[in-house]
């Protein structure tokens, strides 16, 4: 496979079954669906944590969260274990960032020859509240979701507006330079969009497009039809997003985040409008994906932070040079796969250090040459009063709750995932076979006390528990030169 450029997209917070080209009947993506067109696109992708920190700093460095123990939103990565752009800058290869990143700091060495408006966490220090695991607090900010949610500007909206015209100047900027130079080295180019993440509000030319009262009504909302587990009711009485919610709420809300996913796909269009322009099309391969998804009501969730598709799920297309136009790829994958996937792609010869790696490129994937491996999620951040373990064996979703019972689902005849059968009787084999081929990849409960030694010593730096929640939390990381509003 011929080296190229590679121009990849993250997104943050998409749900993938919001998307046209997933079969989703009223949201309008008219550009990634034209991009999935042109490529491939990955049904079933999975972040490998689902919360913007860890999730991120696993793409990063291509490994498992427990491997790298970046474990939650106040723990960030900091450029200490080696990342694909410091592979890329190694090889020689040219590598950007443009938008969140929600690393550490701009003052580590992230693996970027340049991070421009880059969004990393709050004062370096992050999300301290949910470091609390062993008694969960109640974040009262989560209440905000609702009150905010509807039609209107929020500073998510601006920073997408400069991150997308900055990736459209580089763009046309990087074209001039090599056809100055003669060309050089295929560079990569990391743009990081933040919307559909909350606050749920959208402007009034994309909320308008959907109607509060024909968006299609959460699945399991009803408190009846809600799952009865342990850690899914942990997790909602932590995460009190849906206490403040009432109908009218809800339907805002879903109008405003279908209005987001909008506004996101036509910043992509922006973009990949700037690669034709300046002719790097035919040259530059382009991924997309997004961090995590959202639940966005289902279930009485809201956030992610679980391992139902619609959190721990991702969308992910890949179109370009040498890429099968109109495919679709089945086998589950994962952002650990970008890793191998960016070097493969741009011609770097892997490091001898990386040959651990889980991940695989998707070149291989999609072409069925990867060899066989397990796709793992895990978490271990706010709201989890105990470690979660995901893998996925065939159709089959297993999911594994340190000191709770295990939850089990078939995709292909339930994928809405209203019917657990980790309980079922009939179902104790597959339980059992599904376990042992997670303790294969991970031990849960030593990597359970592993993360929660970790987190209390990040308490204890930070004064303990009653100081964290003194200090209180903000409800979403604030843009470049804004503070964030502790509640």
């Amino acid at each position: 496979m011929k080296p190229r450029n590679l121009l990849f997209i993250m997104s943050d917070e998409h749900n993938r079954r919001v998307l046209g080209c997933h079969g989703h009947p009223m949201i309008r993506t008219p550009n990634l669906d034209r991009l999935a067109a042109r490529g491939v696109r990955f049904t079933d992708a999975y972040c490998n944590s689902p919360i913007c920190v860890p999730s991120r700093a696993s793409f990063a460095t291509g490994r498992w969260v427990h491997q790298v123990r970046f474990w939650d939103n106040a723990i960030p990565y900091d450029g200490s274990i080696p990342s694909w752009g410091h592979r890329l800058q190694q090889a020689g290869h040219h590598a950007t960032s443009i938008g969140k990143l929600h690393f550490r700091s701009a003052d580590d060495r992230n693996g970027f020859d340049e991070e421009i408006m880059p969004l990393h966490v709050v004062d370096g220090v992050g999300d301290l509240l949910g470091l609390l695991r062993d008694d969960l607090p109640v974040r009262s900010a989560a209440l905000k979701l609702a009150e905010e949610a509807g039609c209107g500007d929020s500073t998510y909206q601006g920073y997408d507006d400069r991150i997308t015209e900055a990736a459209a100047g580089w763009l046309r900027r990087r074209a001039a330079a090599h056809e100055a130079s003669g060309g050089d080295k295929p560079w990569v180019l990391f743009v990081s969009l933040v919307c559909p993440h909350f606050p749920l509000i959208a402007r009034p030319e994309w909320y308008n497009l959907y109607p509060e009262a024909e968006v299609p009504w959460p699945e399991q909302y009803d408190p009846a039809a809600r799952p009865d587990h342990p850690y899914i009711a942990a997790i909602r009485e932590c995460m009190v997003y849906d206490k403040a919610f009432d109908p009218a709420r809800v339907r805002r809300a879903l109008a405003a985040y279908f209005g987001l996913v909008s506004f996101l796909d036509h910043n992509v269009g922006r973009i990949l409008a700037a690669l034709e322009e300046t002719g790097l099309f035919e040259t530059t391969r382009v991924i997309y994906t997004s961090d995590h998804g959202d639940n966005l009501g289902a279930r009485g969730l809201w956030g992610k932070s679980t391992m139902y598709e619609d959190s721990a799920g991702v969308p992910l297309i890949m179109a370009g040079p040498e890429v099968p136009q109109g495919h679709v790829c089945h086998a589950p994958v994962s952002l650990v796969d970008g890793f191998p996937t960016i070097l493969h792609g741009v011609g770097a010869a892997p490091h001898p250090d990386d040959r651990d790696l889980p991940g695989h490129s998707l070149f291989d994937v999609m072409r069925g040459i990867a060899p066989a491996r397990t796709v793992l999620s895990e978490y271990h951040a706010a709201g989890a009063a105990a470690g979660a373990f995901m893998i996925r064996r065939g159709a089959f979703k297993y999911v594994h709750y340190v000191g709770m019972p295990p939850q089990l689902f078939d995709l292909d005849a339930d994928p809405l995932e209203a019917r657990d059968l980790g309980q079922n009787p009939g179902y104790a084999g597959l339980v059992a076979d599904c376990e042992a081929q997670l303790r294969r990849v991970v031990d849960p409960e030593a990597i359970d006390r592993l993360a929660r030694a970790d987190q209390r010593a990040r308490i204890a730096e930070y004064g303990g528990p009653e100081a964290i929640i003194a200090r209180g939390s903000f409800g979403y990381s604030p843009v470049p030169g804004t503070k964030p509003v502790y509640t």
